[in-house]
Formats: structure tokens, C-alpha cells, sequence
């Protein structure tokens, strides 16, 4: 059984806990730091948007196009249907010579609460632009016309497009991706069942770009700094991954998926961060992610791991706004380090 790693208090007594692993590793492998079943084979989902975004910049689809660093950063993340998020995902399709018409994710509410009313109070409905998905849609349809592939279907894990995304993801990881450990995402392309210490290892690749090729290296500091620079793309204002970026100025690029899952890569210290709550909980991945930032970025400048640290607990508020208890990581969190 994982450890417990993040507790939620409520005057002085716990309320619940959640248990999970997380693993930090370089890119060769190596092991950093590690708590729990770390080789237990999980669905990364939303958080390997990154490395699926590398076929559309290593094969020169995004320059072609002429993608901004705003479309790229918005092809590796789930945002949260601001107007501008939106827009970002149109332009992406017009580029391509294409409209919403041609995406197959689905449509949503806006998962930002802010658009979602404003959405609302147009008098509106959602279309597929709003799904928290429409950029990293956006981007295989550009990679689709690139290679001048037929878009219908490209979220099939046999077409093309599809193939030579997941063949990238493969590499990054080092995992075997086939029928026997696939599922379907939420927004209905494959997602692969891998270990977690294989997630952390494709972050790791992607921080330091060694082992990789020129082009694919290349690639991946282009994704890095698209992120790093437009965190806001990445997710939505006031949201976690993108206040922890905006704090880290480049040292962490970062993305959470569903189910309690969240990946990093760390550019300076060449290291990947993968991390999964047992129960699913996001809350508790992200105060994990800021937890183990703190104690892997306490070097200098130690105060960006003390900026980082203030997100590894969070208060909780009753209705009147006061703090009530806290969400906060557990005592085995640090112990494993001292």
C-alpha cells in the first residue's frame, strides 16, 4: 500500500488523507528521490500533453503553419475556455485551412467558472473550442495537414497522425504502447497505461533533451519556453500549474492530468517529477508536485523553493471565509529526504 502523502486537517484532527507515489529521476534513469509503488502502470492522461505536442514542432508543422509560442503552449495544455483560449484554438484550425467543424474531442463548459458564466449569460452553448482539450486537438489536426493525412478520424489510434504521436510518446518514456495497456481519454483519443516512473523519465528527456536528436531536442526546449513564457495558456488564470510556472520563471515547466496525476520536467537540474494520488484527488498531486519542488529546488536561488513552498499547503475556508483547517503534505513526504 502507497504511503500517505498529503493530509487534510479540520480544527486539530485529520479529516482525510490521501495516499500515492511519486518518483523524480533524470534522464538516464536514475533515480533521485522515490516514495511508493513507483513501476505500478497508470494513465497519465492530460499529463503527457508536452510530450505528445514534440511531433508537432519536430516535424516542422509549427513552423510551417506559423504557430505563435502562445498556440504551442496552448497544444500542451487544458485550458480553461477563457475567450482567449478559444480564439488561440480557432487560429490554430484556420491555419490548417480548417474550422471546429473538424474536431473530435467533444464539447464542454468552460472549466473556468468565470467564462463559464459569461458563456452562459451570452445566452451561448459550448462548442468543442471550449473543451479543456481544443489546442492539443488543434495541434494534431495542424500535424494531420502537415503530412497531408485526411483529418477524419485522427484521434483513432490507427491513423497516422495518431501513430506517429504515440511513437513519440514511446520514445520520450521508453514504454511499450499497444493495444493491451490502452484506454480511451475523455476527450477520445488513446491514452496509454504506463508505469509512473516511466512518466517521470519522458519529463526528464524533455527537461534536458539528452539522448535525444538535434531536431527532437530542439523541439523540446521550443515546448519548454512556449510554456514557461505563457503559463496562462497552459491552464487558465488563478490556476495551479500556472501560478507555479509564473513563480519558477522557467526552472519548472509542468502539467497535472485527471485522476490525480502530475508530471514536471526541471530544465536546470536535468530531472523529470511524475507523480499519482491513489484516489484520483487533484488537490492532493498539486500540493505533492509543490512539496517535492520545494526539496529539489532548495539550492540557490533558495527563494524560488521557498516561493514554491507556499503552494504545498493550502488553506481551507468555510462559507464565512475563514480558515478552517488545511490541506497539507504528510510528515513521509520529508522524512524520506532527511
Amino acid at each position: 500500500m502507497n504511503p500517505v502523502l498529503v493530509e487534510v486537517t479540520r480544527g486539530q484532527h485529520t479529516e482525510s488523507i490521501h495516499r500515492g507515489a511519486f518518483v523524480v529521476v533524470d534522464s538516464l534513469d536514475r533515480v533521485v528521490l522515490e516514495v511508493g509503488d513507483t513501476l505500478r502502470h497508470i494513465y497519465p492522461r492530460s499529463a503527457v500533453k508536452p510530450l505528445q505536442a514534440i511531433a508537432l514542432v519536430e516535424s516542422g508543422a509549427a513552423d510551417q503553419l506559423g504557430l505563435s509560442d502562445e498556440e504551442i503552449a496552448l497544444a500542451c495544455g487544458s485550458h480553461t475556455g477563457e475567450p482567449f483560449h478559444v480564439d488561440a484554438a480557432k487560429s490554430m484550425l484556420l491555419k490548417a485551412g480548417l474550422d471546429a467543424s473538424c474536431l473530435e474531442c467533444g464539447s464542454h463548459w468552460p472549466l473556468g467558472e468565470t467564462a463559464g458564466r459569461a458563456l452562459a449569460a451570452s445566452g451561448e452553448s459550448p462548442t468543442a473550442l471550449h473543451n479543456n482539450c481544443s489546442g492539443k486537438h488543434a495541434g494534431f489536426i495542424c500535424l494531420a495537414c502537415f503530412r497531408g493525412h485526411d483529418v477524419t478520424g485522427y484521434t483513432r489510434a490507427d491513423h497516422p497522425t495518431m501513430r506517429e504521436i504515440t511513437a513519440a510518446l514511446a520514445e520520450l518514456t521508453g514504454a511499450v504502447l499497444d493495444e493491451e495497456n490502452m484506454g480511451i481519454d475523455g476527450c477520445t483519443i488513446p491514452t496509454y497505461a504506463i508505469p509512473l516512473r516511466a512518466c517521470a523519465l519522458g519529463f526528464a528527456r524533455l527537461a534536458a533533451g539528452e539522448g535525444l536528436s538535434p531536431v527532437r531536442k530542439a523541439a523540446a526546449a521550443r515546448i519548454r519556453a512556449a510554456m514557461a513564457n505563457h503559463p496562462e495558456m497552459v491552464t487558465g488564470p488563478g490556476q495551479f500549474e500556472s501560478r507555479l510556472m509564473a513563480v519558477a520563471s522557467g526552472r519548472v515547466v509542468c502539467k497535472g492530468g485527471a485522476e490525480g496525476v502530475f508530471c514536471a520536467a526541471l530544465p536546470d537540474a536535468g530531472l523529470g517529477v511524475a507523480i499519482k494520488i491513489d484516489d484520483g484527488a487533484g488537490r492532493a498531486a498539486e500540493i505533492v508536485m509543490a512539496a517535492v519542488l520545494q526539496l529539489v529546488l532548495s539550492s540557490p536561488p533558495a527563494r524560488l523553493g521557498v516561493e514554491i513552498g507556499g503552494l504545498a499547503t493550502r488553506a481551507i475556508l468555510n462559507r464565512a471565509n475563514a480558515v478552517v483547517g488545511q490541506i497539507r503534505p504528510s510528515a513521509t513526504v520529508f522524512s524520506h529526504f532527511s
